[in-house]
């Protein structure tokens, strides 16, 4: 008899161990850390994925420890509608963790931000880098004279519509979603206020948003971007040309000039304001909001003339004769030269 509960105290115990390490084992499964020391910080989930999908790719991009367990805790907890999105990756998260935050769809926004991008490819590859949106579909995009008509634009001022700032979107955030969402963001920046202050100088916002773009090129301080401004004013009010020289390097489409010489101003080009009057028919980068405000409260005075100072600071010396300003460009020559700039 005393043999037999000996016999039967030890079954029990062997039950329990049994019954403790299959416990454990679940408990680990389920709750135990799963991510990997080297895990990327988000996981990217495209919009075309499946739940196989996100099997490989956790795998692939050695997010977890054990895919097979993720998986075995991912079908018990029915994960099985794909939402696709940025989602952020912290170090000590289960298999349980990871799947609910999948599961609910809580991705992490981007914040986008973009400022004084010159040219539309340069804009697309940007904007393919941030989103799941596709460069090169976003380029044709921004060349389709169909959508940009109903926009408003045309293909040489649609950067006039992206207003720069920082924006919090959906990294599988649709290309047309994005579209609509910046014309949105138009809309809301061109207030009231902001269209009587165009139509008050005589510019349409579009318009401003152009010479915001030169303003911008040229005036390297904001505190310039007013009265660089108001030179421009004067000279379009004077039916004068704007004779700027970052539009003659936007035709050239070469971006590392730093001197303008006397043969690319003979450049052909709409862009080219030493050749043609008035202003070019689109925007030669992605304007700041600073320097369209500027443009809307451009300074009044009579400067007619501005050059850079010959000690590169990054400022102008300002003239209302070309006496004045020939001084001006024969000292900031110099130093060019001095410097050894030749082009």
């Amino acid at each position: 008899m005393k043999k037999n509960k000996k016999t039967i105290r030890i079954i029990l115990l062997v039950i329990l161990l049994i019954l403790g390490s299959a416990g454990l084992h679940y408990y680990n499964t389920l709750f135990k850390s799963n991510i990997t020391d080297t895990s990327e910080e988000y996981l990217f989930i495209p919009s075309t994925a499946s739940f196989d999908d996100v099997i490989n790719i956790v795998k692939q991009k050695n997010i977890i420890i054990d895919t097979e367990t993720f998986a075995w805790v991912a079908k018990r907890m029915k994960y099985k509608n794909v939402k696709p999105g940025k989602y952020k990756i912290s170090k000590g998260m289960s298999n349980v963790e990871l799947i609910r935050m999948l599961r609910a769809g809580r991705q992490e926004p981007v914040k986008l931000q973009y400022q004084n991008i010159r040219l539309k490819k340069n804009f697309a590859g940007y904007i393919g880098t941030q989103l799941e949106i596709d460069s090169t579909q976003f380029l044709s995009m921004l060349d389709s004279m169909d959508l940009l008509r109903t926009l408003g634009f045309d293909e040489d001022n649609i950067f006039c519509m992206f207003i720069p700032n920082t924006y919090e979107l959906y990294w599988n955030t649709s290309a047309d979603k994005f579209i609509n969402k910046m014309h949105d963001e138009y809309g809301k920046f061109w207030n009231e206020e902001r269209i009587a202050k165009a139509k008050k100088i005589g510019l349409s916002p579009i318009e401003v948003s152009i010479l915001a773009s030169i303003v911008d090129q040229e005036a390297l301080v904001n505190s310039e971007l007013k009265r660089v401004a108001g030179v421009y004013m004067n000279r379009l009010n004077r039916g004068m040309k704007l004779e700027a020289d970052p539009t003659v390097i936007f035709a050239l489409g070469d971006f590392k000039i730093k001197r303008v010489l006397n043969r690319m101003l003979k450049y052909n080009s709409p862009y080219n304001t030493y050749m043609y009057n008035g202003l070019p028919p689109g925007p030669i980068c992605m304007p700041s909001v600073a320097a369209i405000d500027g443009v809307l409260s451009y300074e009044k005075h009579n400067y007619i003339y501005f050059c850079a100072k010959e000690d590169f600071s990054g400022y102008h010396n300002f003239a209302s004769n070309i006496t004045d300003h020939q001084n001006n460009a024969r000292k900031f020559q110099q130093a060019l030269t001095k410097r050894r700039i030749m082009h």
